[in-house]
């Protein structure tokens, strides 16, 4: 870039977090009530039905993944429970109080948060984002995915009339203006206080390089053990809602499924029952070759239907009556691309001997993309969950759910709703959990005295110096 471009860069951005930093001082004095107006009012702006309608079409045909109707329910659906979510708790003065410690806390904005968002969910993340932000009284600026910049200036419009139809800062909440590139979101990395990117790896790598805080999450890679104990149709059915939600469009959606040799054959019939297509050997040629030009996945079959999917590998009309296609595999490492993330209708099958081999299978695919998100198993024996959950090092193992309906929150689990998963340091991440407000917030501690809490050197030493001498 030459020299006045990233000059013309650095003004407008510097424009639009001085509209941010005044928007935070008139909101500075909000209480809890005021700001959860507030976060409702964003809320709202998305959940309205006309507005989500309005949105997912607009998504659809900006960026050309997913369905509408999907993201119909996506729009609305995450935005409902966080809100669930961020209304229970308390971002405004004292969040805790701890008379036993003599510490109090206090919460405090962390400043202009710039977040970065995918062209996947061009209008649920950035509201998402946008309510865990305001939630901590802080201003958003938010850097779209250039395919989905059309979708995300029409949300954040409508996240800006809802604020100013409360009479609250419309500057709480902006977007980088057209025409949107690397450069400019990279100078908006660098000019506010906290980036939070959902997205490619590459933006996530910059956010960590900006020389300011940020917080990343990982790629996905979903494998799903369904174990010799499940019940099958039930695990079939779920699996297959969620690859199927959205066209596979979510980093939660199953790519693998590692079934035990003992329902191998049965989980592979309830599959076909919940909608599946097992492909024969040729038609699994034509499928990788088809999902696959140069290495690189095709966007004319991506997040697609699975019909168009089907036609354009050349399947017969069998297949382009499935929900989802599948394809049996054994071989895992990097040349083997059905190990790997497909943002398609494409499910990868492998047969397991016992256990040991299916979550030693699952640690494999997940070291070839994916370590530290996610996996699931299909189980009636916890025990077995809990070794999963013991021996595979991700952040959320889900037990007997639709992966994508759980993984990011959901009505029946304890998981935070979120479209930001944080895959811990085996990701390449900062947070190991669920993106959520208390990543929005500073928090003061007021520490008062306390009764002297000293234990004797006898109580700590004691059974080392007994075992070990002194």
């Amino acid at each position: 870039m030459r020299p006045a471009d990233a000059a013309d860069e650095s003004e407008r951005v510097a424009a639009l977090v001085a509209r941010a930093r005044a928007a935070m001082d008139r909101f500075s004095d909000a209480d809890q009530a005021r700001v959860d107006e507030a976060v409702t009012a964003l809320a709202w702006s998305i959940y309205k039905p006309e507005h989500a309608r309005e949105l997912a079409e607009m998504a659809v045909m900006d960026t050309g993944l997913g369905n509408v109707d999907d993201k119909i329910t996506k729009n609305q659906r995450k935005t409902f429970g966080t809100l669930r979510d961020l209304m229970r708790a308390r971002t405004v003065g004292v969040i805790e109080e701890h008379p036993d410690l003599g510490i109090v806390k206090y919460a405090k904005p962390v400043g202009v948060v710039a977040a970065v968002t995918p062209s996947t969910n061009p209008a649920a993340t950035p509201v998402n984002k946008a309510m865990m932000a305001v939630k901590g009284r802080n201003a958003v600026i938010i850097a779209p995915s250039p395919a989905g910049l059309a979708t995300t200036t029409r949300t954040v419009a409508l996240m800006r009339a809802e604020l100013a139809r409360i009479d609250a800062p419309e500057d709480l909440v902006q977007v980088l203006p057209a025409p949107v590139n690397k450069a400019l979101t990279h100078a908006l990395m660098q000019a506010c206080d906290l980036t939070v990117v959902t997205g490619s790896q590459s933006n996530v790598r910059a956010a960590y390089s900006s020389g300011k805080p940020a917080i990343g999450v990982g790629a996905g890679n979903v494998p799903v053990i369904i174990d010799a104990s499940a019940d099958l149709d039930d695990a079939a059915a779920k699996i297959c809602a969620s690859k199927t939600f959205d066209n596979a469009t979510s980093c939660s959606s199953e790519n693998s499924v590692v079934i035990l040799d003992a329902v191998y054959d049965a989980a592979l019939e309830a599959l076909a029952r919940a909608g599946g297509y097992l492909a024969d050997d040729d038609e699994k040629r034509a499928i990788a070759a088809t999902l696959w030009v140069d290495g690189h996945l095709n966007r004319k079959v991506i997040a697609k239907d699975a019909d168009v999917f089907a036609r354009e590998a050349g399947l017969d009309e069998r297949a382009q009556k499935a929900r989802f296609l599948m394809v049996e595999e054994s071989a895992i490492g990097p040349e083997h691309p059905f190990c790997d993330e497909k943002l398609a209708l494409v499910l990868s099958v492998y047969r397991a001997a016992n256990l040991d081999d299916a979550i030693a299978k699952v640690r494999r695919i997940l070291d070839v993309k994916g370590r530290g998100h996610s996996c699931g198993i299909h189980t009636r024996d916890l025990s077995h969950a809990r070794r999963v959950a013991e021996e595979v090092d991700v952040v959320r193992v889900l037990v007997n759910q639709a992966h994508t309906f759980g993984n990011g929150g959901g009505f029946d689990s304890g998981l935070n709703f979120t479209l930001s998963m944080g895959c811990g340091t085996w990701g390449g991440n900062s947070i190991s959990e669920n993106l959520n407000y208390r990543h929005f917030i500073n928090i003061t501690h007021l520490a008062t005295t306390i009764p002297e809490d000293k234990p004797s050197e006898e109580a700590l030493f004691g059974s080392y110096w007994k075992r070990y001498g002194r």
